[in-house]
């Protein structure tokens, strides 16, 4: 069984299970664009590491997919796009119920 430590590579339900990704999903297919889990952080409010770990999550569970990464600076940017092609998650994406404001770790 998969948690989130450890979800199974293709686990959309793990993807789906926790608000803060629901809202990184949702970001990503609204804005329809590939992005960087820093620019992520910034638009939705988000402290960077937290962040950061929930995009791997989404990533292991194939709803993301990194596309490329570019050298900014002294570091490596990642860039990811949405991947998620099931209908049911997008329904789902689209009438989650989440509370307002910022999702707990």
């Amino acid at each position: 069984m998969a948690t989130a430590r450890s979800p199974k590579t293709g686990d959309l339900f793990m993807a789906l299970a926790h608000p803060l990704r629901r809202r990184i999903l949702r970001k990503m297919i609204e804005d329809e664009v590939e992005i960087s889990p820093r620019d992520l952080a910034r638009d939705l409010g988000e402290p960077l590491g937290r962040l950061s770990y929930h995009v791997r999550v989404l990533a292991l569970c194939s709803a993301i997919e990194l596309v490329r990464m570019e050298q900014v600076r002294n570091s490596n940017q990642h860039l990811y796009r949405v991947i998620v092609d099931a209908r049911w998650a997008q329904m789902a994406l689209e009438t989650a119920g989440d509370p307002p404001g910022k999702a707990n770790p």
